[in-house]
């Protein structure tokens, strides 16, 4: 079966979007309680000491497949893609940097003492969403506009990952930690010899028994299971992470994403006031889209021009705007912070919730809407170079790493 199509970036983002609104509403109707008995059903016995609930299980289970992919993806761009030289991932890295720090000063002053444990969670950008965002209504824009958000949104996932492992963990197990290291060690080896061997299926089924393993005993170590995910996907040999990708993105996109969006978005809305909703809701719904907006434009402009990058080469402030914009969608990665943050008030979990679904429609909307007006400036894009240029994209890298 030919499912090429989930990998669109638009359809992504449309089956994230679609799936986290079916969450909203369930949430918010009579099948509302339902819905959230299940998510907090647990089995009846523990699977090698893992006691979770179902919401858990989509969160420390099935969202590693999507940090996996990512972390694949991460290794490419910082091998061989837009960021495989200092050169190219200063002024990504700088505009990143900047839409970390504005979004969590922002986020502290707004949301005071009682909120500050979920400082992190503004500070993410959704790849899927922005890119999905930009696919749809940016075509006519120049190709280092989508290079530079990508890189962005990739180095605010390599924050986000960190943030996860160093700020979201309460308790540590050193014996599960380094034998989940000896884990990663044994998928890189298995990697290797994947390749040399042309991947036998014992290989195969070696390396998925090798990743069950080491997700085990990250997510006893008391790390948050996602890690496993990415550490795995991180030191994967070049051909069978291709592979790997190639088979699980689909899977990925189509089921992991959308499951996920529906669980985080599932909450009901309290029957409030505006007025009466706690800081940490007004403090994300102001950091995503203000906080970025300005933190990477901003960084964006004083990385070209202290990096010296030529004229013709720079990203002009009108295209940065529209990255900024598209940055304040957190989403995924926002969400799961979310929940981290605030694992122990389930009250600030939901307003965190409602806060990052609306921050981040109140920047794919205005981001939408100003990418949609800034592409008319530029001139219709010849399809046909650009599919003869993404098949040539493809072939290189799939001999370099083949």
């Amino acid at each position: 079966m030919n499912l090429s199509w989930i990998r669109n970036p638009q359809v992504s983002a449309m089956l994230l979007l679609g799936a986290a609104i079916i969450g909203l509403v369930i949430a918010n109707t009579g099948l509302g309680p339902g819905l959230d008995a299940i998510k907090q059903a647990r089995l009846p016995f523990t699977i090698f000491g893992l006691d979770l609930s179902s919401a858990q299980w989509v969160t420390d289970g099935l969202l590693v497949v999507f940090f996996f992919v990512v972390a694949i993806e991460l290794r490419y761009e910082f091998t061989q893609g837009d960021l495989n030289s200092v050169s190219k991932a200063a002024v990504p890295t700088i505009a990143a940097m900047g839409g970390v720090a504005l979004p969590a000063i922002i986020y502290f002053n707004v949301a005071g003492a009682d909120g500050a444990l979920g400082w992190p969670i503004p500070t993410a950008t959704d790849i899927a969403f922005a890119l999905g965002v930009l696919a749809l209504f940016g075509r006519r824009l120049p190709t280092n506009v989508r290079a530079l958000l990508l890189a962005l949104a990739v180095i605010d996932d390599l924050v986000g990952i960190f943030f996860i492992a160093v700020f979201f963990t309460e308790t540590l197990s050193l014996p599960h930690l380094l034998l989940g290291v000896v884990g990663v060690v044994a998928f890189w080896l298995l990697g290797r010899m994947y390749r040399s061997r042309r991947g036998s299926w014992p290989l195969r089924i070696a390396l998925l028994a090798v990743a069950l393993i080491t997700w085990w005993l990250v997510a006893m170590s008391g790390i948050h299971a996602t890690i496993a995910g990415v550490l795995l996907g991180l030191v994967l040999a070049p051909a069978p992470a291709e592979s790997a990708r190639e088979k699980l993105e689909p899977f990925s996109n189509g089921i992991v994403l959308p499951v996920f969006a529906f669980t985080a978005a599932s909450v009901a809305i309290p029957q409030v006031p505006l007025s009466e909703l706690s800081p940490v809701f007004w403090a994300i719904v102001i950091a995503l889209p203000v906080g970025k907006l300005f933190g990477v434009t901003i960084a964006g402009l004083i990385g070209q021009a202290a990096l010296r990058v030529p004229k013709l080469e720079r990203v002009k402030l009108s295209e940065l705007i529209g990255i900024g914009l598209l940055a304040g969608i957190g989403f995924t990665v926002a969400l799961l912070m979310n929940e981290l943050a605030h694992r122990t008030a389930e009250e600030l979990i939901v307003e965190g919730t409602l806060g990052v679904l609306a921050g981040s429609l109140i920047s794919a909307v205005l981001g939408a809407v100003y990418i949609a007006l800034l592409s008319r400036r530029y001139p219709p894009v010849d399809t046909t170079e650009v599919t003869t240029r993404d098949a040539e994209e493809y072939l290189r890298r799939t001999d370099s790493e083949g």
